[in-house]
């Protein structure tokens, strides 16, 4: 089981380039002023919403009113999975770091894009904005790196022999990483946020989020298998398997994104002392944590909500996406010109590549090791 350190309990000390974010921080915030535009979302960002909202909900409502065999709506299904992941990394992700817009409401409004996904930001918030964000790659401590059934993405956790093989298997545990959220993710994470103290809100709140959640779920399975049963007139079968399509595309999707940036072999796993410190500043130790990849696709780009420039979205995550380009020459530059690593695996092949290596480098037992050695 994971075990949570209390927040404030690991420390970053700087022990040198002490000016390395506050002149990165200076040099970016010139840029919007100089540029005269928002950090938030433009034009662009909203026509991608919308976009990513009709190639999730199109395909649905097609499959209500309008009749088709099997395999076409089998097809429907898979492409809601496209456009249930995207909506997942370019909007609701830049809406719950306050990153979408100026307004509060409309930041808001546009994170419960989640809901329409089946799984709630309640948790999300604990797992990905608190302990993600702030203690990148440091085990135990950010959830999203924390070994899985059978899969292990951390050096320094218990090995296994079945291990060896994951760098095999992932793919397919990555397949059902959206079913499981929604299906038992977020009560599991529920639970467990207030038993380690990362949940520190009152029990009457946390019942209201519970019954939030509950309710969330509810109303997700109800339109999801019941609409195309009930209206589309789809049978249980075809319902249950467009279902599974959905979330396998899905689940694959925001699953290697997420290993691309930090899962790698350019990244780095620090541990802290005795004390609870990482000796290093913390802007550093994102950069040392995270890795861009394939930046100059601008398709891939548009698609995954910048996240393939994880590298500024760990540095600025309230500034909507739509900028990482144009901020990651500021990033670069800056980073060259105080000695700090800046890292990118420049194609989606040398990124996916890297991820394998480093599964099978974590799934290597001590004699196998010994043995290449």
């Amino acid at each position: 089981m994971t075990q949570v350190r209390p927040k404030g309990k690991i420390k970053f000390v700087p022990q040198e380039n002490k000016m390395f974010f506050v002149t990165l921080k200076g040099r970016v915030d010139d840029y919007f002023k100089e540029s005269g535009i928002s950090q938030h979302a433009d034009a662009s960002m909203v026509f991608k919403t919308i976009t990513l909202f009709i190639i999730y909900l199109g395909p649905f409502f097609a499959l209500l009113f309008v009749p088709m065999p099997a395999g076409v709506a089998l097809t429907m299904w898979l492409i809601m999975g496209i456009g249930m992941a995207g909506i997942g990394m370019a909007v609701m992700h830049d809406a719950n770091h306050g990153a979408y817009s100026n307004n509060d409401v409309v930041n808001k409004v546009m994170s419960f894009s989640l809901n329409l996904l089946g799984a709630s930001i309640f948790n999300w918030k604990f797992q990905h904005n608190l302990l993600h964000h702030t203690y990148t790659n440091i085990t135990h401590m950010d959830d999203d790196i924390e070994d899985k059934a059978i899969l292990r993405f951390s050096p320094h956790t218990k090995l296994k022999s079945v291990h060896r093989f994951q760098w095999i298997y992932a793919f397919a545990f990555y397949s059902i990483t959206s079913l499981y959220w929604i299906v038992l993710k977020d009560f599991m994470q529920f639970a467990k946020y207030i038993r380690n103290g990362v949940n520190q809100k009152s029990k009457a709140e946390n019942t209201v989020a519970f019954v939030k959640i509950l309710i969330i779920k509810i109303c997700y399975f109800i339109v999801i298998f019941g609409l195309p049963i009930w209206v589309g007139g789809y049978s249980i079968g075809i319902t249950f398997l467009g279902f599974l399509v959905m979330h396998a595309v899905s689940g694959i999707i925001l699953t290697v994104v997420f290993q691309l940036a930090h899962t790698v072999e350019e990244t780095s796993h620090p541990m802290p002392d005795a004390n609870g410190n990482i000796e290093n500043e913390w802007a550093i130790h994102q950069m040392n944590t995270t890795v861009d990849f394939s930046p100059g696709n601008k398709l891939l780009s548009w698609y995954l909500g910048g996240l393939n420039y994880q590298v500024e979205h760990h540095l600025f995550p309230r500034i909507c996406h739509v900028h990482y380009p144009t901020i990651s020459k500021i990033v670069q530059s800056t980073a060259q010109e105080f000695g700090v690593p800046y890292l990118v695996n420049e194609t989606f092949g040398q990124a996916l590549r890297s991820h394998l290596a480093t599964l099978r480098r974590f799934g290597r037992l001590p004699k196998l090791e010994e043995a290449i050695g």
